[in-house]
């Protein structure tokens, strides 16, 4: 019985894992392109193969999980998930000891873990799946009983089978156009005039930590901004403290309303706040491109063309491009965002986003879009 509880519980977690991965499977590429980037593991080259290593990444946690879960072929399921198991790891051990990635991607958007809780959640899975290979080992030495066993699993290899196509189904939709199931906040029918305001009132709140130096003991202290300005000997007029340049560090001292909505900010070139124009407007429509480019001129010009055909100033509508660079759009207004916080709306590349007071009532991408 023991076996069987543990052999449930830990199947369960690697489909769930795998399952709110592959429902997103582009999001989950950006979060590999952050483990390929300059910053992390320096492998800029691998960043073009993001979202296929995705794909493997993903159908190995939730084939190896669901035979896990059906008892197929125990040791190799057993044997490969505890090579996974290391490989995450050693992942998250990584971006928790040098705080690289802030959130592995564990549980897509789902659920967020920090690198630490990621880190330990590895731990406690692989010691889980250690214990299983040992509880089972009798199991494999009884060559004649097991392959006997193995005869009669056809039932098991076409439930896998069903369960392949659905997922081959999910992953598809996600990748061509949007995930079936929205985890992200920015989902339809979300109101950002409501998130922001959300926000607004509870903020999370940041302190600075200064890194001093004393010149004549050498001995080096952690100080925040408030006992810093409080101690005059920190910075009184001959005072040995001095503050190292590069090392000050500001850290998370409460936490407040938690939403990527925080990072919707629009910007004109010049720099202007165009954020709440957008957002009050009776209706937007807003075309985003991570990659400018990357895009195609021929199919940019299309969602342009349908775009304008939307215009109607008794409507108050507003049409704004946004991207990383000011001359992408031709025929409407360029403006300006962050790439990373494009990503967090935007799954295609280009993709259009619609609002009403504020309120998100349609997004796809360009492409189905201008159909």
């Amino acid at each position: 019985m023991i076996k069987g509880i543990l052999r449930f519980i830990i199947a369960v977690i690697f489909i769930l894992s795998g399952f709110v991965k592959a429902v997103d499977l582009v999001g989950f590429s950006f979060k590999m392109e952050e483990y390929f980037s300059p910053a992390v593991f320096n492998m800029p080259f691998f960043e073009k193969f993001a979202l296929l290593f995705s794909i493997i990444v993903v159908v190995l946690e939730l084939f190896l999980g669901f035979m896990l879960l059906l008892k197929i072929k125990l040791k190799f399921t057993l044997s490969a998930l505890i090579a996974l198991c290391i490989f995450f790891g050693f992942l998250t051990f990584y971006s928790a000891y040098y705080n690289v990635v802030t959130d592995c991607g564990c549980f897509g958007d789902a659920i967020k873990f920090t690198p630490w809780q990621s880190f330990i959640k590895d731990i406690v899975l692989l010691a889980g799946l250690v214990l299983l290979f040992l509880l089972y080992r009798r199991d494999f030495t009884k060559k004649d009983e097991y392959a006997q066993k193995e005869s009669s699993d056809r039932p098991k290899y076409i439930i896998l089978g069903l369960f392949s196509l659905v997922m081959i189904y999910i992953m598809s939709q996600g990748i061509l156009h949007e995930p079936i199931i929205d985890f992200r906040d920015y989902k339809i029918g979300t109101n950002l005039a409501a998130e922001k305001e959300k926000i607004a009132k509870n903020p999370s709140e940041y302190k600075t930590f200064y890194s001093l130096k004393n010149q004549k003991t050498g001995e080096v202290i952690k100080v925040n901004q408030d006992d810093y300005i409080k101690e005059t000997k920190y910075w009184e007029e001959g005072s040995p403290w001095k503050i190292e340049e590069g090392k000050n560090e500001s850290k998370l001292v409460k936490e407040g309303y938690k939403s990527e909505i925080v990072k919707f900010k629009i910007e004109d070139p010049t720099g202007i706040d165009v954020t709440e124009e957008v957002i009050k407007a009776p209706k937007a429509i807003i075309v985003f491109s991570y990659h400018p480019k990357d895009v195609s001129a021929e199919l940019l010009q299309k969602v342009e063309a349908k775009v304008n055909a939307q215009k109607d100033e008794k409507q108050g509508l507003v049409i704004y491009g946004v991207s990383t660079d000011p001359n992408t759009f031709k025929t409407i207004k360029n403006t300006m965002m962050d790439g990373t916080a494009i990503k967090t709306i935007a799954r295609s590349n280009p993709f259009v986003l619609i609002l009403q007071n504020g309120k998100i009532i349609d997004k796809q991408p360009a492409k189905d879009y201008i159909k």
